[in-house]
């Protein structure tokens, strides 16, 4: 877990301990939001889902992603956005060191390779009549991928979340509008809260946002037909129907 830091609210000046949330980075190493010390946290009086998010780069593999923004609360009543340190630029291999000698380049492990595609017999689609019928079949489809205990939320959440198995959740949009943005990053939310893999279906397929933000968040996206079969929207499904379970 990570250290506690205080957090001073602007409003009552009371000194909080806040902890800074850990998310799961695409590598698999944990990242935790670099608050930056000695930071003025600021008040959120109106939220708006781009201020939600901050750039951050993962330490152990380099890649800088956007992730949400953390706040905090205090008892008062006020909700502050904490800042974070801004990602450092990570120096070329060879960039001098102060000592005036090349740092070497890092090693490479040689490449084990993907692991081999398991084998499935051919998917059985459910035919799809009613909005129940499309969660039935992304079930069926997230079976047939080899992810276990399948089953369908109690009710539908606020984050809209109607599967969850052992490493995957999942979203099925079975309106005839096009599946947008946020429906698409909420999903993510929820796959990244669980350390699981969070996969969309919709019928209707997805405006040209959420398709851009889901390539750059590698969540696959599956459009399903009325036979009930979903087909693969982005690399990363295709990726997913490839390894199935073990794409984690």
């Amino acid at each position: 877990m990570a250290d506690s830091v205080p957090v001073r609210c602007p409003s009552c000046r009371r000194e909080n301990a806040f902890t800074p949330p850990t998310f799961p980075c695409a590598c698999g190493a944990p990242l935790t939001m670099p608050v930056l010390r000695g930071g003025v946290p600021v008040e959120i009086l109106h939220r708006t889902w781009q201020a939600s998010w901050v750039e951050v780069r993962c330490e152990v593999c380099g890649r800088q992603d956007e992730w949400p923004a953390p706040e905090a609360g205090c008892v008062c009543g006020t909700v502050v956005r904490v800042p974070v340190a801004p990602a450092p630029t990570p120096p070329p291999p060879n960039f001098p060191s102060p000592g005036g000698r090349a740092r070497p380049a890092p090693r490479t492990q040689p490449d084990a390779g993907p692991p081999p595609a398991p084998q499935r017999p051919a998917f059985r689609p459910v035919t799809i009549r009613t909005a129940r019928d499309c969660v039935t079949a992304a079930a069926q489809y997230l079976k047939w991928l080899g992810f276990a205990d399948i089953a369908r939320t109690q009710e539908r959440t606020a984050s809209g979340v109607d599967l969850r198995g052992t490493g995957v959740v999942a979203q099925v949009d079975p309106t005839t509008r096009s599946t947008g943005l946020r429906e698409v990053e909420c999903v993510w939310l929820n796959g990244l809260t669980d350390s699981a893999i969070a996969v969309f279906f919709s019928l209707a397929g997805y405006a040209r946002d959420a398709r851009s933000r889901a390539d750059d968040l590698h969540i696959p996206l599956f459009v399903m037909d009325l036979t009930g079969t979903p087909q693969p929207v982005n690399d990363a499904a295709d990726e997913l129907i490839t390894y199935g379970a073990r794409r984690r």
